[in-house]
This record gives structure tokens, C-alpha cells and sequence, in this order.
């Protein structure tokens, strides 16, 4: 009986020694699940140059893909050498091989003007589009960078349809160098736009979640100088389909203190769960600094009914976010990136995630676009870059 009792005491030893290991490494395991298993491989750059065209080509400040069409739609924020626009580009692949797959070269096919309800084009300085998405039913969401807005317009026409409601703490209270105590600052309302079909595969009419986020803190969410609690932009989250469209949730989303004024430019929702990649961009005196994390919004708190977060209390927890990478280990020479877009399936499989630079035209600024590997596992790619097509 002691021979048993001793293997069944070595065997209740071990099951606990178990239990034990595995409870000590939740904690990390827990951490690991937040974020998708996801990294980046850098497959070159590609420089623009200007097509013999009678619009200028340039000041692109975000980009999306139309899987349908096999094509790009490149938003300018520039209003001074044509109305508000954007560009329909084709995008050509070269690979012989799975590391030699990069952009042979881009074709500017058309042009749209962005006009209102009437028909009429936006006269210089109207809006200042900075956001693009496309929806299932064909239409694209543009954001505003300077008045909070986000407005959908025609795909084929560049008509205005509709506004999403902006909820007032977003509005600006004065103006005329009246000092403000609310609402976007200069120039840092909704850069970024991105948005995610509720079911598996986009269909028309079916309802859509679309995601923007402040380029920085609101007025009054501000802190001073000195304080080291950071920028704090917001995240918003609305539904589009039953209804009117609705503001269904807000989080407080922390930039990392890099550079000078860190600004949030870019959004792009990568599933149903609540994963994103987000593109933050600063300016030093040796370039622009420029870095891509992944965030989710799991365990984030509502903050859609604070109407200040300065000072924010740690009852407020933000969106968890980590860095994927900091373009400056590229060891390239950065340009102004503030587009980002998934587009098709390479040749090997695998997804494809593009970057797009503004310009700004100026003559020591040309347009760069530089193109990613995304490497994720399978269960974890959505279903509409599963239905992509291949590019050789």
C-alpha cells in the first residue's frame, strides 16, 4: 500500500504543481491575448511622381481599398490647385519570388471633385479633408482634420449624402482670439477613419461600424506643459445601419510623448473584435517620427459622458496599445505619412498594408508609398482580406 500511496501522493503533486504553473502565467498568457499575434515585413518603397495630368497629384493624406474594383482611392487635402478631391489609383505588383514582391508602379486613372448636395465643388479652405473609408453600399466617409466632421459622399459622383452627428463637447465655443474651454483644437479634429462590416463578408445594406479618433486632446481635456500624463485624444465608435447613425461608445486613447505635438493620423480596424492599428506622427528637427501600434479597445471604459478628462483619474482605463514598429528602424528616408490602408493579397498569400506620405507640394517633399507584409495567423485574418484576390 505504501508503494501506491507514494505514487498517488507524487501524482497529486504534480497535478498541483500544474495548477500552480498555469495560474502563475495567466497573467501573461491573459496579456498575450489582447493583442493578435501580428507582425511586419517591410517589401520596399515607391516614390511618385507627378502624371502629365491637368489636376496636380498630391497632399494625400489617406487612402482605402476597393477589394471589388482592384483599386485605391487616394483623399488630397489640398484645395489651393483644385477643389477638394480624391484619386482613383491602380496599383501594379512585381514579384518573382516571396521576397521580391514591391510596387513596379502606379497609374493615376481618374479623378473626383467632392462636391455638396447641390452639385456645387467646395471653394478653397471650405473643408479640410483628412479621413477616407469605404463603405459596402459604395460610398466613402471622409472626416474633417480642422472642423469635426465626417461626412459620406458618392463614390461615382462626390456628392455629399449625409452627416454623422458630432456631439457638442467636440464643437469649438469661440473663435476671434477668444480663448476656448472646449471643443477640437486648431487643425486636430478627425485625421483618421477607418470602418469594419458587422457580419463576415460586406453587403449592401448591411449595418457598418465606423471608428475616427481626435488628432489630439479637446480643449478640455488638456494638460499643462509640465504635467507627464500625456496627450489624450478620443476614440469614437459608431454604428451606421439601424436607424440613424449613432455615437455608441468613446475611450480615451493615450499618445506616446514623441517629437513635437505627437499627433494620432491614422486608424485601421483590423476584425470584429476590437483590433486596430493606429499611426502616430510627430516632426523633429531630423525628420519625422513616425510609429505603428497595434490597439484594441477590450477593456477600455466608456467615456462618452465625461465632459473633461483632464487630469484623469485611473478609474478611466484607456485603450491598451503597443508598438509594432518605429518606422525609423527602416533606415529610409521618411516622408509625411499619414495614410494607411490593407489592401490585396500578395502573391505568397499573405496581406498586403500600405503607406501613403502628403506631399504638401512641396518641391523637398515627394509622395511615398511604402508596402508592408502584414503576417498574422489564419484564424485571425477577417474575411474580407480572405476574399481578396491575389496579385503576381
Amino acid at each position: 500500500m505504501s508503494k501506491y500511496r507514494s505514487i498517488s501522493v507524487f501524482l497529486l503533486s504534480l497535478i498541483a504543481l500544474s495548477i500552480f504553473s498555469i495560474f502563475w502565467a495567466y497573467p501573461a498568457l491573459a496579456r498575450d491575448r489582447v493583442f493578435l499575434d501580428i507582425s511586419l515585413d517591410f517589401l520596399g518603397e515607391y516614390r511618385f511622381s507627378n502624371p502629365n495630368l491637368d489636376i496636380p497629384v498630391g497632399g494625400l493624406t489617406a487612402i482605402t481599398y476597393d477589394r471589388q474594383r482592384d483599386r485605391f482611392y487616394a483623399l488630397s487635402e489640398d484645395s489651393q490647385f483644385a477643389p477638394s478631391r480624391f484619386y482613383t489609383l491602380k496599383l501594379t505588383f512585381n514579384a518573382t519570388g516571396t521576397e521580391k514582391i514591391g510596387i513596379q508602379k502606379i497609374d493615376v486613372e481618374s479623378v473626383t471633385f467632392l462636391t455638396d448636395k447641390d452639385g456645387k465643388t467646395y471653394t478653397q479652405g471650405t473643408i479640410d479633408p483628412e479621413g477616407i473609408a469605404l463603405s459596402p453600399q459604395q460610398t466613402i466617409f471622409i472626416s474633417d482634420g480642422t472642423t469635426p466632421s465626417i461626412q459620406e459622399f458618392d463614390l461615382t459622383t462626390g456628392r455629399l449624402l449625409t452627416s454623422l452627428p458630432i456631439p457638442d463637447r467636440y464643437l469649438p465655443d469661440a473663435a476671434n482670439g477668444v480663448e476656448r474651454t472646449k471643443g477640437v483644437q486648431d487643425a486636430s479634429a478627425f485625421a483618421s477613419l477607418t470602418l469594419n462590416p458587422t457580419g463576415t463578408i460586406p453587403a449592401i445594406g448591411e449595418p457598418i461600424r465606423l471608428f475616427t479618433a481626435t488628432k489630439s486632446a479637446l480643449v478640455q481635456d488638456r494638460e499643462p506643459p509640465s504635467s507627464e500624463l500625456g496627450t489624450k485624444s478620443r476614440f469614437l465608435h459608431y454604428l451606421i445601419g439601424y436607424g440613424p447613425p449613432v455615437l455608441i461608445a468613446e475611450y480615451l486613447y493615450l499618445l506616446d510623448p514623441h517629437g513635437i505635438a505627437n499627433e494620432l493620423v491614422e486608424l485601421l480596424a483590423l476584425d470584429q473584435g476590437g483590433h486596430f492599428l493606429s499611426l502616430e506622427h510627430s516632426q523633429e528637427r531630423s525628420g519625422f517620427n513616425i510609429q505603428l501600434f497595434q490597439m484594441t479597445t477590450g477593456g477600455a471604459i466608456d467615456t462618452s459622458r465625461i465632459n473633461s478628462l483632464k487630469g484623469s483619474p485611473r478609474s478611466i482605463r484607456s485603450v491598451k496599445k503597443k508598438l509594432l514598429l518605429d518606422l525609423k528602424e527602416l533606415d529610409i528616408s521618411l516622408e509625411n505619412l499619414q495614410g494607411m490602408a490593407l489592401g490585396p493579397r500578395l502573391s505568397d498569400g499573405t496581406s498586403s498594408l500600405l503607406l501613403v506620405s502628403n506631399s504638401e507640394f512641396a518641391k523637398e517633399q515627394a509622395t511615398q508609398f511604402l508596402l508592408f507584409r502584414l503576417n498574422q495567423p489564419l484564424r485571425d485574418i477577417p474575411q474580407i482580406l480572405k476574399k481578396t484576390k491575389t496579385h503576381m
